[in-house]
């Protein structure tokens, strides 16, 4: 058991982000079992109160990146405070968002605040944030199993996401995430993660 959760620290430690992806096709299949793995996380009460759209439409796509990219613009232009544009310098961001198109799909993770029963009725679910949020936990893990890259994207406020993907009122934008291989020439920049003491206290 030592053994084995050594080697997935250092597997899982392997993960990195990227904002270079390749558009090399991903059979659609492993992005389905990356999905439904996701899906099995636990939820309060059970009541999974999350919808996993898979966007690989080219339009569709294009339409997300206009659409974000002018809510990015107005965050590095006034949204964002000097302390946050600061500690964003060494990604080297800026509001332009080309991964949305160039990555061969994007996951959009929807969190239901209610479900809505075959008679029109409300259903009340439960920790809703905390559900989805373990989730997109599984997910970012069963990409990186499968060999693929990932990004968290949240191009806030994210409504438009609501409108282009034509979902109902229940749900609400939770997480943009691009998924595919790196781009050839793919460059990451160099960050140190935590260490033990700094996130383990044990009493």
């Amino acid at each position: 058991m030592l053994e084995r959760s050594s080697e997935f620290r250092k597997f899982m430690d392997s993960r990195r982000s990227i904002r270079e992806f390749s558009d090399k096709e991903v059979p659609e299949g492993i992005v389905e079992n990356i999905v439904m793995t996701a899906s099995s996380a636990p939820s309060g009460a059970h009541k999974q109160p999350w919808t996993f759209c898979i966007v690989k439409d080219k339009e569709l796509k294009n339409e997300i990146r206009i659409a974000a990219e002018e809510e990015e613009y107005e965050n590095y232009h006034g949204r964002m405070d000097e302390q946050w544009l600061k500690d964003l310098e060494k990604f080297g961001t800026d509001w332009n968002k080309p991964f949305l198109e160039s990555a061969p799909y994007l996951i959009v993770i929807f969190k239901k605040l209610y479900d809505i029963s075959d008679t029109g009725e409300k259903l009340q679910n439960y920790y809703v944030n905390e559900s989805v949020g373990i989730a997109c936990g599984f997910l970012l893990t069963a990409i990186h199993n499968a060999g693929l890259c990932a990004l968290t994207h949240t191009p806030s406020p994210m409504g438009f996401l609501t409108k282009i993907l034509k979902r109902p009122e229940n749900e609400r934008p939770f997480l943009l995430i691009p998924v595919g291989y790196p781009a050839e020439n793919c460059v990451i920049p160099q960050l140190k993660r935590k260490n033990e003491e700094d996130v383990i206290k044990i009493y």
